[in-house]
């Protein structure tokens, strides 16, 4: 083989691809003999354009904006040899080329490239893109200085892969300029809205969202006139080039904020921290904010209210999803969806049963110190059988071991799972009905929630608490009298009846409506305006139990006199003891015997009790709901304060040749939205027939 021969083949396998059988991968194979005929005469597999389509485009995909026989236009690119076919080796090249980070610039060159040798000629590249634009396009002149500067201005040149990806590069915006200049009629250097929304959605519409493009004629808001300027159209075009850009931009700004909102000011202080020069004009600003802001205009957006113009598919996205929920809600019989209803309910009722058991057997031992002291009468010293809760702490080990610290630890844990399960169900529910559409709630109906959860709880509390005091002291009166029996749990149920079960239950309301009216705003506010929860940014585990742990100090310390009234209710009193019959009578009784302090008692292991329990809680009750989703659920509705990322088609499916195909065809749209729609020649059904019409552009004619 002569030298001349040598560099021809080697100038051909790198524009073509090699014809020996290649070393693919089975994903590569699969994909390929999923969708692949056999030639009735060799026995070979192949694609032809329908199958091709499939196995680039599935029918089962969204295609949002771009249409799926549009994709035919890539076929030319994967069938090298232009015979109508692609063989395996063909499909392996594509994907290959697919891989390429500058992918999308490749497959138009080698679209445009005709006769293969690395060069796209003028002639070429313009009869092409004259078939496939819209019979109503605005018209491009191709005489233009921008056009001579790149093709000559008398010789007509062809150009290699850098000059075209540069070429196209530009174009888009020279379309811009002179379908801004066509309608400009009176050239005063205003157009009408309508007339913007014309240009836009000719050069731009695959890469906007649907509430993008119906609201394009009220950019002419921005300014004081009714019509648009071409600094306007200019603003508008640069926003949309750098839209990735301005997303990393607006997540870090929202991500510094404390409540996942920024306003223009600081968009542009961020943009100027991200980039080397200052890349934003303010008008680039104003027209991000007015899109961005025209459902609910405030000067404070978060993620959501961008999402809105950064995501190409959002409003189709939403209108889908809820269309098919709500097909499925339809189709489900109402057994099915009571069942659904069931299953969700007793998953909840679950988590929250496994972190309030959680919470309370970790500060169980707190909480027996607590009882111990605020039953313990007498205001002198010497009646006194512990000086303070260390010391309590230290008596109960000694005298009772350290098992004794858990006395009455199991009716605790078996009561508190509905107890906390309703808390935090009807402080969920109230405060759902008082939230705004803007995720706003009133503080004072915040506090109206929390009580609210209090006083529900009480139903199980109250009994739950009486077993657990009543046990809990029993260590210490088996030490004061000799022989008393211990009694079991069951045994005081019996004892107590229906009625005895809910002895106390004033005081109760009167510790758990305030207790939790304090609790769930303080909550809700420290997560919120100290550790920065938001939309953009969920809180770790250690700052969740500090959430709650902080909330709960002023809760249970000014509770305290109502849980010591309680106690003193609820406990069985000893020979001797002051026997309550009320709420009224013991408040008077303990005063006048033990003073005010005396309501105080056991308020430091209250804090001690209570504040770490509601942390461990709430801290396992999200973690839970992360960690064990219910099955079916999405992950939106499971997670929380986390914003959903908008990733590019890139991101999500790396290794899917139906979404890098999607991107590659995003270059090729920027030339003209009807691009691969138009027929080519008689009776031609789009780019199918595309490689007979390159080799003979005269008789397809």
């Amino acid at each position: 083989m002569s030298k001349v021969a040598v560099v021809k083949e080697a100038v051909k396998e790198t524009l073509v691809g090699s014809t020996e059988p290649q070393q693919l991968s089975a994903q590569t194979k699969a994909r390929f003999t999923r969708h692949a005929i056999k030639d009735n005469e060799t026995g070979e597999l192949f694609l032809g354009p329908e199958q091709f389509i499939d196995a680039v485009a599935p029918p089962s995909e969204d295609y949002h904006k771009i249409k799926r026989e549009q994709y035919s236009i890539l076929f030319n690119v994967a069938d090298r040899s232009n015979k109508g076919t692609v063989t395996l080796a063909d499909w392996g090249y594509f994907e290959n080329l697919l891989t390429k980070p500058d992918a999308e610039y490749e497959i138009a060159f080698r679209l445009f490239d005709i006769e293969r040798l690395g060069k796209v000629k003028y002639e070429d590249f313009r009869r092409l893109y004259e078939l496939n634009k819209g019979p109503d396009s605005i018209p491009f002149n191709w005489d233009c200085d921008w056009a001579k500067l790149y093709i000559g201005s008398k010789a007509r040149h062809s150009m290699d892969y850098q000059q075209f990806s540069q070429m196209l590069r530009g174009l888009q915006g020279e379309r811009v300029r002179q379908a801004f200049q066509h309608l400009d009629k009176d050239g005063d250097g205003y157009i009408e809205p309508e007339e913007f929304e014309r240009i836009i959605k000719e050069t731009s519409k695959h890469k906007l969202s649907d509430y993008l493009l119906d609201n394009l004629s009220t950019l002419c808001n921005i300014s004081q006139g009714s019509k648009i300027s071409y600094a306007n159209v200019r603003a508008f075009q640069n926003m949309i080039h750098e839209m990735d850009l301005v997303e990393l931009i607006i997540r870090r700004a929202c991500a510094k904020s404390t409540d996942g909102k920024i306003t223009r000011t600081e968009f542009l202080n961020q943009a100027a921290k991200i980039t080397r020069f200052s890349l934003f004009t303010p008008m680039e600003a104003d027209i991000l904010f007015h899109f961005a802001s025209l459902d609910e205009p405030s000067g404070r957006l978060g993620l959501k209210d961008f999402k809105k113009v950064l995501d190409p598919s959002w409003r189709s996205r939403q209108q889908d999803e809820d269309a098919a929920r709500l097909v499925k809600d339809v189709t489900r019989s109402a057994g099915q969806r009571f069942l659904s209803q069931g299953l969700e309910s007793a998953y909840g009722f679950a988590l929250g049963s496994i972190a309030g058991a959680f919470g309370a057997f970790m500060v169980y031992p707190i909480d027996l110190v607590k009882t111990r002291m605020q039953n313990q009468r007498g205001a002198n010293v010497g009646q006194r059988l512990y000086n303070n809760s260390i010391d309590c702490f230290k008596k109960v080990v000694r005298n009772e071991g350290f098992r004794g610290l858990y006395s009455g630890v199991l009716p605790q844990l078996v009561g508190v799972a509905p107890e906390k399960a309703i808390k935090l169900t009807v402080n969920d529910l109230v405060r759902g009905w008082f939230t705004t559409k803007d995720k706003q709630i009133w503080w004072g109906h915040e506090v109206i929630a929390g009580g609210a959860a209090g006083g529900c709880q009480v139903v199980f509390t109250n009994p739950l608490e009486i077993v657990k005091i009543r046990l809990q002291v029993q260590g210490e009166v088996a030490k004061s009298v000799e022989g008393a029996p211990r009694r079991s749990a069951m045994w005081i149920i019996r004892n107590l009846g229906l009625v005895g079960l809910y002895k106390g239950a004033s005081a109760c309301l009167l510790r758990d409506v305030p207790f939790s009216a304090i609790y769930f705003p303080t909550y809700s506010h420290l997560k919120k305006d100290l550790f920065g929860e938001s939309q953009t940014k969920k809180l770790g585990i250690l700052q969740l139990l500090t959430a709650g742990a902080i909330a709960g100090m002023p809760a249970a310390y000014l509770t305290t006199p109502c849980d010591v009234i309680k106690t003193r209710l609820q406990v069985e009193a000893r020979k001797g003891d002051t026997q309550y019959t009320g709420l009224r009578h013991a408040a008077k009784t303990i005063w006048k015997e033990e003073g005010f302090r005396a309501f105080f008692k056991g308020g430091p292991a209250r804090i001690m009790r209570s504040s770490p329990q509601f942390g461990f809680t709430l801290a396992a009750y999200e973690f839970l709901q992360t960690a064990l989703p219910f099955p079916g659920k999405d992950k939106a509705e499971v997670a929380t304060g986390v914003a959903e990322v908008v990733q590019t088609l890139k991101e999500k499916h790396p290794d899917s040749p139906f979404y890098r195909s999607r991107n590659a065809l995003k270059i090729l749209l920027d030339l003209d939205e009807n691009f691969g729609r138009a027929p080519l020649g008689l009776g031609a059904k789009g780019w199918q027939t595309l490689p007979g019409w390159m080799k003979n552009p005269v008789k397809s004619a």
